[in-house]
Parts: C-alpha cells; structure tokens; sequence
C-alpha cells in the first residue's frame, strides 16, 4: 500500500536525478524503467513501483511526449515535471 504522506513532487525529482541523462525512452519500455528504479532506489514492491508511476503519469508529473498508440512516435521520450 502506498502512503498518502508520500510527496509526489519530491518522488518525481529524485526519479528524475536517478535516471539522470539515461532518461526513459518508449512507453512500456520507459515505464518499466521507472518502475525498475523506483523498486531499486526506494523498496517498494514491482507492484507499488508500477502504481506509483501510473499515478505519477495521471496527475502530470510524468508526461510521454509520444504516442504509444503510433510505432512510428512509440520510442519518444518522456517529460518529468515536477512542479505539476
């Protein structure tokens, strides 16, 4: 279960330093990336880290920039915003 205290902003900026310039590209394969970290860096489960970065993406902190839908923007990278 994940905390409600959880600060959300703080996550997407230590998700953001930890990835550094190797950030995620594609859809599945950049949410399976921040998944990975975020299990690595802070413990969660693989099934926390995933809900995690579902919601992340629900409330704009993470944005794929592509369309995943479309091969042809499939492997776009994605946008951290922090202070959304």
């Amino acid at each position: 279960m994940i905390s409600e205290d959880l600060d959300l902003r703080e996550l997407t900026e230590e998700l953001k330093r930890a990835l550094g310039h190797g950030e995620p590209i594609g859809y599945l394969r950049g949410k399976s990336m921040m998944r990975d970290t975020l299990v690595h860096m802070k413990g969660f489960s693989e099934l926390e880290a995933e809900e995690l970065v579902d919601t992340l993406e629900l409330r704009g902190f993470l944005r794929f920039l592509g369309d995943p839908s479309e091969r042809s923007v499939a492997d776009a990278p994605w946008e951290f915003t922090p202070h959304a």
